[in-house]
């Protein structure tokens, strides 16, 4: 079953999320608005629209009338990995009012917004209590009934843990609108994996290096010792810096070289005997080195957590420990998050992040990010990188004729792209709770079921 014919704009389009989405319930797109132009060729050459340009120089009056505004703004400026400026962002943040003017202008009966689960939470809630002041019912408000959840599409049977917040908007009450059914059903990575694919990414001999050792580590690790679900961070094994009360920033401008003398950086190396004070702070960890006189408490917890670590697993972890040295800091972190799993590295999918080199089960891919290639998700025991096609199903975009031109392009588009079953199946069950009441609104799980059998 299907809302009735509905036109719909679709604004951030970037690889068109939003439009497969809309476009499967009958909706007919009447704009779009991408900034990037090889993004803006793509999208009509798998939608036959083309995309206007910078939504800033773009006025609400010109754009037509429509049912449905979507818009998966930019989250940057709102998510945890960034520095969270929200709209003091002015290159990203302030995008946001542009949705509004539009909104404004054009009273659509109903919107779609997409975006970082933080957004909810960012500047301690009031970012998000602007959002509705702005668009809601109040007396400054633009008149919508507002609602708002958070959804990952492992949620909905597909193997990737990537949480977002979806805001939905209508001019009538949300009386009839209930959030689609999420299922607690383990997924399977394998179900959207090519059987070794031609264009799949080999690993560099670093990374196959880098990998080995780690494997090496949990082959050592004594099957007693419980492996903890806290980053391990081998820099801080053997590290002595103050961290609790004063930090190595504090020491260095309160008292110059002097204030680092007498301590152990990274992997336990000696500060003291280093002539100059360049040399003395370049030998502490990066994450030791940030401008800040008093560790937030997560860091302080982290630190605390490896050296104990460290100190009661000693033993085993030094004669490994020489190692680790050769590679960046970034390869010097592990996240086992595979708690009780089997203590084999090359069995599970793996991704280099800033945070360390994350392992994860076969039930799920990472969340995409918009990546670099390096941060693509490894299938460990194919010893390769996934491949944009297997990271399209993971946004359920494989049903686009094209993707970017090339790999680095593909990986960065779906990194910021939506995923289309999930909006679909918001859609779904906005267009049609407030169309037809609960009787079409339950009838979209079967259809859905069925178009997926």
């Amino acid at each position: 079953m299907k809302p009735a014919s509905f036109k719909f704009i679709d604004l951030f389009a970037g690889l068109g999320g939003f439009h497969l989405a809309l476009n499967r319930l009958g909706g007919e797109c009447v704009f779009a608005a991408e900034w990037q132009e090889h993004l803006q060729e793509l999208y009509q050459a798998n939608f036959g629209l083309r995309p206007q340009g910078d939504i800033t120089k773009i006025s609400p009056n010109d754009i037509p009338d429509h049912d449905v505004l979507t818009a998966g703004f930019p989250c940057q400026p709102f998510s945890k990995a960034g520095e969270q400026l929200g709209f003091e962002c002015t290159k990203q943040g302030d995008l946001f009012f542009n949705v509004a003017a539009i909104l404004k202008q054009k009273k659509p009966s109903f919107f779609i917004l997409e975006n970082v689960p933080n957004l909810l939470k960012h500047n301690e809630g009031r970012t998000w209590k602007a959002i509705q002041d702005i668009l809601g019912m109040g007396p400054e408000g633009l008149g919508y009934h507002i609602a708002a959840e958070r959804f990952s599409p492992h949620n909905f049977g597909i193997p990737q843990i990537r949480e977002r917040v979806y805001i939905v908007g209508s001019i009538k009450p949300l009386e009839n609108f209930t959030w689609p059914e999420t299922s607690l059903a383990e997924t399977s990575i394998d179900s959207i994996l090519d059987k070794n694919p031609l264009n799949a990414k080999k690993l560099s001999t670093q990374v196959v290096e880098c990998l080995n050792v780690w494997a090496d580590f949990l082959k050592r690790c004594p099957e007693d010792v419980e492996l903890p679900s806290y980053p391990l961070w081998s820099m801080e094994w053997g590290a002595t810096y103050p961290y609790e009360e004063d930090t190595p920033y504090a020491l260095k401008e309160d008292y110059g070289i002097d204030g680092l003398k007498g301590f152990s950086g990274s992997h336990g190396r000696k500060i003291g005997f280093l002539r100059t004070i360049e040399e003395r702070w370049m030998a502490l960890p990066s994450h030791a080195r940030t401008p800040q006189r008093k560790f937030p408490k997560w860091k302080v917890d982290f630190i605390r957590q490896n050296r104990q670590f460290y100190a009661e697993n000693k033993a085993w972890i030094d004669p490994w420990m020489n190692s680790i040295f050769k590679f960046p800091s970034s390869l010097q972190k592990l996240e086992w998050n595979v708690k009780g799993g089997e203590r084999d590295l090359w069995k599970y999918v793996l991704q280099f992040r800033a945070s360390g080199v994350r392992v994860k089960r076969r039930t799920t891919a990472p969340s995409l990010i918009a990546m670099t290639d390096t941060q693509v998700p490894i299938i460990a025991w194919q010893k390769r990188y996934m491949t944009p096609e297997e990271c399209a199903r993971l946004q359920s975009l494989d049903e686009l004729k094209a993707l970017p031109s090339t790999p680095t392009k593909a990986f960065h588009a779906l990194g910021n792209a939506v995923n289309s079953t999930v909006v679909e199946l918001v859609a779904r069950a906005l267009l049609m709770g407030m169309s037809e009441g609960d009787s079409m609104n339950a009838g979209y799980k079967v259809d859905h079921e069925k178009a997926n059998a």
